[in-house]
């Protein structure tokens, strides 16, 4: 399996932008919230932002003031609305552990800001619930589990509305999830298919690149690692991301104790999902 870093112009040194400058008759423009224009220094021109551009402009134009307190980003969870990219966690009803995968997100947003030059706001996931208005602050949610997921009809309505105007939800199976959320999927979508990404897919091929597909981090059932995903108006909206359990492979190391490559290989693909998801 070839993980080869692919090299991205990321924009100038260590991915700093510009400070804001203003004459003395004019106040100070206040800082663009994070959306595509912040977004362009540091990613490959082939993945500029299309379809989901007016969503993330008009996603951040809602952002809050800059969090308070001058707290470290160590001591704060990614606050709704801000102006970098968080992480939300779906806490979904039905039974199924949505807790799971415990340290993964806190270690994706650390990849994140080593490995690229997306600003992240906080270092700890958001926990949103599938009917909230909090919902459409964030740009990016994840969900995982072993057992049942259930949403109400409400939650059915405002999943499609977050789905269909730009949100993105990646789903990754712990062993046992995967019938409950294509029959929730189906009630989100109900004339959309969960189709089978093939290798050639973008997705694939940001950051590092995965020729044969998603890494292999977890046995589950015997088979390959497979991707799937709802395309949405030309944008993939759900990613479904099965038999690979990415999610363990980002914990801390002493919860599966898997080897460093494994480990390796779960992160480079999980920052690939997040400039794909932030760039199509």
């Amino acid at each position: 399996m070839a993980e080869a870093a692919r090299p991205i112009d990321v924009g100038g040194e260590g991915g700093d932008l510009p400070p804001l400058v203003a004459s003395r008759r004019t106040r100070p423009k206040p800082r663009r919230s994070f959306g595509p224009d912040r977004l362009e220094p540091f990613v490959h021109p082939e993945h500029r932002m299309t379809r989901s551009r007016a969503f993330l402009a008009s996603l951040f134009a809602l952002a809050l003031a800059s969090f308070a307190g001058g707290l470290a980003a160590s001591d704060t969870l990614t606050p709704a609305g801000a102006r970098d990219f968080g992480i939300a966690r779906l806490k979904y009803g039905g039974g199924g552990d949505w807790y799971e995968d415990r340290t993964s997100l806190v270690n994706l947003m650390h990849h994140i800001r080593e490995k690229t030059s997306i600003p992240v706001a906080g270092d700890k996931e958001a926990i949103v619930e599938p009917g909230s208005a909090a919902l459409f602050q964030y740009p990016f949610v994840f969900a995982c589990g072993h057992g049942n997921m259930k949403f109400t009809s409400q939650e059915v309505e405002n999943m499609r509305r977050y789905l269909t105007t730009g949100g993105f939800l990646w789903v990754d199976d712990d062993f046992g999830i995967e019938p409950s959320f294509r029959r929730e999927m189906k009630r989100v979508f109900p004339d959309a298919q969960l189709v089978e990404l093939p290798f050639s897919h973008p997705i694939f091929h940001q950051l590092y690149d995965f020729p044969h597909g998603l890494p292999k981090i977890h046995e589950h059932d015997g088979g390959p690692p497979r991707a799937f995903g709802i395309v949405w108006d030309g944008r993939l909206a759900v990613l479904f991301t099965f038999d690979t359990d990415l999610g363990d492979g980002l914990e801390d190391e002493e919860v599966h104790h898997d080897p460093q490559e494994k480990r390796d290989a779960a992160a480079r693909m999980a920052l690939n999902i997040v400039q794909f998801a932030l760039t199509q």
